[in-house]
Formats: C-alpha cells, structure tokens, sequence
C-alpha cells in the first residue's frame, strides 16, 4: 500500500480567523503582526519599524474586517487618515492579544507566496532576531 500525498491549501487563514474569535469572545485586543517589505502590502509605510508592523483589528478599530483565504482586508485611520489596508494572509507573522500576549506565531515564508505551515501550524519564531514575548496558544 502506497501512501499518497494530498495538496492541501494553507492553514494559517484558518488559525487567523480562529484566534482572532477567540481574542474578540474574551473581551481583549486583537493585534496582527505582519511581515510588511513586500510590495503587495497595503499599510501605512509611516508606522513600519524594521520591515513590519503591529496591527489593531479590534472591532472598533477597523471597518469592513474581511478574513479571507488569502488576504487580511479593512479600513482605519492612521493619524486621522483614513486608508485601505490589504495584507496577504502569508505575511502575517502572528496574532496575539495586545493585553497579554497569548495568541499564535507562524513562520515566514521566504519566496514572497502561500506555502502550508509545518505540523500542527505552529510558528517556529524569527530568524536572527531577539525571542519574542509571544506564546504559542495549544
């Protein structure tokens, strides 16, 4: 018996929106963070520290929260000016809770393209840089 491997999408748009309910029904902040050197993110370049950026999704942060499969999408006001953020599921880096930190990392993805997680769709950190105060939620 052979064993077959079977093309599976991503599950890091899954685990977004899963945490990301689980943040919202405790009452807490979730906050996004997401690799933003790439030219197919939409934020606002003003508030990018070191190639990413931390953002609030709370509900009554952002209007028009879309999720999807493969893009994050909403509109915020950055220092009173409203924007149109678009952020490809791939580049996010983690979602947390802003109040405690527990949430879930993912690891970066080199090529710039969607690619599955490894087992269970945990994160394994960030390359060369200092540990970070994020805890992965089991």
């Amino acid at each position: 018996m052979s064993v077959t491997t079977v093309p599976m999408t991503s599950s890091r748009p899954y685990l977004v929106r899963a945490i990301y309910q689980w943040i919202v029904d405790n009452g807490l902040t979730p906050h996004l963070l997401v690799d933003a050197a790439g030219e197919d993110v939409q934020v606002p370049r003003d508030y990018v520290e070191g190639g990413r950026i931390v953002m609030n999704i709370a509900p009554m942060a952002v209007q028009g929260l879309t999720l999807g499969n493969e893009e994050i999408t909403f509109s915020a006001r950055f220092g009173g000016k409203p924007m149109s953020v678009q952020i490809p599921v791939y580049r996010v880096l983690a979602i947390y809770t802003r109040e405690n930190g527990q949430g879930m990392m993912f690891p970066e993805e080199g090529d710039g393209g969607p690619s599955t997680p490894g087992p269970g769709g945990e994160g394994g950190g960030t390359e060369g840089g200092k540990g970070s105060h994020l805890r992965v939620v089991k």
